[in-house]
């Protein structure tokens, strides 16, 4: 079943369950926002929890998890990555799970205002008939009936949002999304994990997880240790297939003076040889625009500047793509964001540590552009992976989903993997 808003957590400053001087420790490593979102499942299931970070959340360092655009999409955008079957399957469930959340959180006037959530438009063009493209035709039937609110396909979406005819775009769909203000969700979710009983601890840690987790362990009194590094995973799971894919974000007013307002989320696909270099508009809570977007796998440097190549083509692109952006202003104090995607191979990884016999590490990392998307679902498998560990059964690789969509019910069907 769901993880679901207020039977499962609550946005309350207290957890659903208190935990007793028995209950069960969990270190979570990582201050992201799916370090602190899985904090947030486990205090409300009374577990004690501490989450240790080189980092968090502030405007003037600002994570990997602020810089996101944080556009909800189903499935979330894989841009740069090969996704097999399984983790497709399982990204469908996580984001699904996440959405209702979102939604939840952004129908409460209050809890919308103070963490930065809201439920906005998100249009999808296409530059030819969806029909034409049997992935892009059976993503939108799946979207038709996973459950999003306001779907909703025409042309007429368009000129609604008055695009340059010029740029070709012939098909569109809408649906309502969550649209997420990175920085205020990020302050949010970390003073409520804090005033749910989460302990902060800020360390660097450089180790392969497997060989410091007994004295991790010992020193935390940790019963699980929950491994939700990004990009770190590479050395503290061992893992050589995680890798970057830089991104970057210009921010200009949207307040309606130099170009009508953008009110709706606008992305459309380049062919698949500029796959990598999109058009991304995304409305921010605080009247300002989010002008997207690319793809850069395996560049590890931050050094991209509003003048760089890559940046003014975009800059470019996204013009001609909704022609008053040529008008707009840049934000003063914040005129452009970058930052590095956590990928990971084939797929996300929420999976126990497999290494070593008896080991008590789970892990969820590798969610690359995606991690406000799958959020709550990768911490709803990460919980169901605790109890596992607690209670003693041995640890199994990721297992096969197939998913039978009705309406908004997903109906899963799990078993192990061929190589057990």
């Amino acid at each position: 079943m769901p993880l679901t808003l207020w039977r499962d957590i609550s946005p309350l400053g207290q957890p659903l369950k208190q935990p007793s001087s028995r209950s069960p420790h969990v270190l979570v490593i990582g201050g992201g926002v799916t370090g602190l979102v899985t904090s947030w499942v486990l205090l409300d299931r009374g577990y004690h929890v501490t989450i240790l970070s080189s980092a968090w959340a502030s405007d003037e360092q600002r994570l990997t998890s602020q810089i996101a655009g944080a556009l909800w999409e189903f499935p979330p955008a894989v841009c740069g990555q090969h996704t097999d079957a399984i983790s497709l399957a399982h990204s469908k469930k996580w984001c699904m799970t996440a959405y209702h959340i979102w939604d939840g959180i952004a129908a409460i006037p209050s809890l919308s205002e103070e963490s930065g959530v809201r439920m906005k438009p998100a249009d999808f063009f296409f530059l030819d008939s969806v029909e034409n493209d049997k992935e892009q035709l059976s993503k939108m039937k799946e979207i038709m009936a996973s459950g999003v609110r306001g779907f909703y396909r025409g042309a007429d979406i368009i000129d609604e949002r008055r695009l340059n005819p010029e740029y070709g775009a012939v098909d569109a769909y809408e649906m309502m999304a969550p649209i997420i203000d990175t920085d205020q969700a990020m302050h949010w979710l970390t003073e409520l994990v804090e005033s749910k009983g989460a302990s902060f601890v800020t360390e660097t840690i450089h180790d392969d997880l497997i060989d410091i987790e007994d004295s991790l362990r010992s020193r935390f009194g940790a019963d699980v240790i929950i491994n939700c590094t990004g990009l770190q995973a590479d050395a503290l799971a061992g893992d050589n297939s995680v890798y970057p894919i830089r991104g970057g974000l210009i921010r200009v007013i949207n307040d309606g003076v130099d170009f009508p307002k953008v009110d709706a989320a606008l992305t459309i696909t380049a062919d698949a040889a500029n796959a990598n270099e999109i058009v991304f508009l995304v409305p921010r809570n605080d009247n300002i625009l989010l002008i997207g977007g690319i793809a850069e796998p395996h560049e590890w440097d931050l050094d991209l500047t509003l003048e760089s190549p890559i940046i003014r083509r975009m800059r470019d692109r996204c013009e001609r793509f909704l022609p008053g952006l040529k008008d707009a202003r840049l934000d003063a104090e914040y005129p452009f964001a970058q930052g590095l995607r956590p990928f990971r191979g084939t797929n996300v990884r929420v999976e126990r540590e497999l290494r070593r016999t008896g080991s008590r590490i789970v892990h969820s990392y590798g969610h690359g552009g995606a991690g406000w998307s799958l959020s709550f679902g990768c911490a709803q498998d990460v919980a169901m992976l605790v109890e596992e560990t607690l209670a003693g059964l041995p640890a199994m690789p990721m297992k096969e989903m197939k998913s039978e969509w009705k309406g908004s019910d997903i109906r899963t069907k799990r078993w192990a993997s061929p190589d057990n």
